[in-house]
């Protein structure tokens, strides 16, 4: 046979050392119902892990359960974390703990990614905090509710099997010029994987946009929001798809490498001076 070489292991040797002794830290929050099964987000956590690697810095995960907030409240829940993440996820449970969780991170500047629900949640949020639209939910969890942030679509609601109302697989997104969700991706279109059955209701988009909240990426095809933030904050940005899907430890997805950037600030600024980070 002929020789040709040894295989050049120098990409997977600098990630096994930013894995292994990484020049920072941080810590990040996921707040899920599903806490003690840690595996429910297990491509979530591998994808903070991935930006991680982006930013040779180690994450910590601290997953908060939901469920507690709402019956003890935020308390210290946060205290010791650089930032806030609330992922996708189904039902009712544990909801209004999660839109806890976005109004702390909001009211308090802490790096905020919101991921499918998390986008619902941060948008019902606004919605009741910002614009004062009382009564605001999704209608996932109440139907009946006199405003409606999130909903089924028009052309979904007279589908009666509930796999038929998903939007599943990758669809279009267009993002505004100069957003934060712009300037991450380094481009205007990209394409993103979903599984939701609930949008944003765009009846009131024009009133939460007036009251400050930024849609930065849109469908273009059936003008569904796609991404939402707040640009005065250090980092405040929901998707309503799933970017960890596409998230590789050589490949971190951008959207998670950025998050955790911001994280390693905060962390950086808690620090107190002179203190060096020990693996």
């Amino acid at each position: 046979g002929i020789w040709t070489k040894a295989p050049d292991l120098t990409t997977w040797k600098n990630i096994i050392r930013r894995v292994k002794e990484p020049a920072a830290q941080t810590s990040i929050a996921i707040v899920g119902k599903y806490v003690e099964l840690t595996e429910s987000y297990k491509s979530l956590s591998e994808a903070l892990i991935h930006g991680g690697i982006g930013n040779d810095c180690r994450v910590n995960l601290k997953y908060v359960d939901s469920e507690a907030l709402e019956r003890h409240g935020i308390g210290d829940a946060f205290t010791d974390v650089d930032g806030i993440l609330v992922p996708g996820g189904f039902g009712e449970r544990g909801s209004e703990g999660k839109i806890a969780a976005v109004r702390y991170a909001r009211e308090n500047d802490i790096p905020f990614f919101g991921i499918c629900l998390g986008l619902q949640m941060a948008v019902v949020e606004y919605a009741r905090n910002v614009s004062k639209l009382e009564d605001a939910y999704s209608a996932e969890f109440r139907s009946e509710a006199q405003n409606t942030v999130i909903d089924i679509m028009d052309e979904q609601k007279n589908l009666d099997n509930f796999g038929g109302t998903m939007r599943l697989g990758a669809y279009q997104c267009e993002m505004r010029d100069g957003s934060m969700a712009q300037r991450i991706y380094g481009q205007k279109n990209i394409a993103e994987r979903h599984r939701h059955r609930y949008e944003f209701n765009n009846t009131y988009r024009d009133k939460l946009e007036h009251d400050g909240l930024v849609v930065s990426g849109v469908n273009p095809k059936k003008n569904l929001v796609e991404i939402v933030e707040l640009p005065q904050l250090r980092w405040f940005l929901a998707c309503q798809f799933h970017p960890e899907f596409r998230s590789r430890p050589m490949e971190p997805h951008p959207l998670f490498e950025s998050f955790v950037g911001a994280c390693m600030k905060v962390m950086k600024q808690r620090q107190p001076a002179g203190e060096n980070y020990e693996c």
